[in-house]
């Protein structure tokens, strides 16, 4: 059986981090992680926000800032910006950004 890419991953300059989104949820968290396709995990992310004019994409990375209590500034969508998987990357020091991700799929 192929091993599973873990849903975060360290890059030059911080960390990646591979999501699947679910817009117009009944309310806006990470709800964990779940298998993706080509083996990848991707992390849950619900939001309120209806998919039109990018009002999700930015609610997500609103609550990816309030959760990882990191400046918005520092998150970009990198791939997905019309799609529910989401590739996010956030500039930073690696090892302590994929510890403070790590700790929000897990609890």
């Amino acid at each position: 059986m192929a091993e599973i890419k873990p849903a975060a991953e360290a890059i030059p300059g911080g960390v990646r981090v591979h999501l699947r989104v679910t817009p117009r949820a009944s309310r806006t968290a990470i709800q964990g992680l779940m298998e993706g396709p080509e083996g990848r995990q991707l992390l849950k992310v619900a939001v309120t926000t209806v998919p039109e004019d990018g009002k999700a994409n930015e609610a997500v990375l609103k609550l990816l800032s309030k959760t990882w209590r990191v400046p918005k500034s520092s998150l970009t969508i990198v791939a997905g910006l019309t799609d529910r998987n989401k590739v996010v990357e956030m500039a930073g020091e690696a090892e302590t950004l994929l510890a403070v991700v790590r700790a929000s799929w897990q609890g």
